[in-house]
């Protein structure tokens, strides 16, 4: 696995990283919060599953910087 891994990202890569993740977190859900009931079952699929998986991102993202409140990310 640890192969195909040929550079380590700097603080500031992971930091822009941290950052539109988060935008794009909160634009899904607040659709999801705000217009959840017009766009269907599938869309607020859609929604669900972006903000659940942005969740991890976002957690992984900000243990990688060293944030006091992660231990884990996979916790």
């Amino acid at each position: 696995l640890t192969s195909g891994l040929h550079k380590a990202r700097s603080e500031d890569e992971v930091l822009e990283m941290l950052d539109r993740a988060e935008r794009k977190y909160n634009h899904h859900y607040t659709i999801f919060m705000t217009k959840g009931h017009e766009l269907g079952r599938k869309g607020r699929m859609h929604h669900a599953k972006q903000v659940k998986a942005l969740e991890g991102v976002i957690k992984t993202l900000r243990w990688c910087v060293g944030d006091k409140g992660i231990e884990h990310p996979l916790e």
